[in-house]
């Protein structure tokens, strides 16, 4: 297991219907990624230098994410970037915690 430091160019159009999946529990329901994908984009940030969405993903796959993005990711997200393929899941969040919450900067409009 590794985790994933990952940026993507949010589709903001479709990621109203992305929120509704997550809070429906569709995607946590997807097996075996759908409870760390979901953690993962309920935690993301928005990086307002970039207009990025980032985020920590737990991942298995070889190559990285490759079930999350034949399932979810790539409906949603362009230019799907692994920042760094083994990072530390705390230090990671520490890294872009200070950065604004994707749903908040996305869904309110800002």
């Amino acid at each position: 297991m590794a985790y994933r430091f990952v940026r993507a160019n949010p589709n903001r159009e479709r990621l109203p219907e992305l929120r509704d999946r997550l809070d429906g529990d569709e995607i946590e329901r997807m097996d075996p990624f759908g409870r760390a994908l979901t953690t993962a984009l309920e935690r993301a940030r928005f990086d307002p230098e970039t207009g990025e969405a980032v985020w920590i993903e737990e991942d298995y796959c070889t190559p990285p994410l490759a079930m999350e993005r034949a399932e979810v990711l790539d409906e949603y997200f362009s230019e799907i970037t692994i920042v760094d393929e083994d990072v530390d899941e705390a230090a990671g969040w520490r890294r872009i915690d200070d950065l604004p919450g994707l749903w908040d900067r996305v869904l309110g409009g800002t």
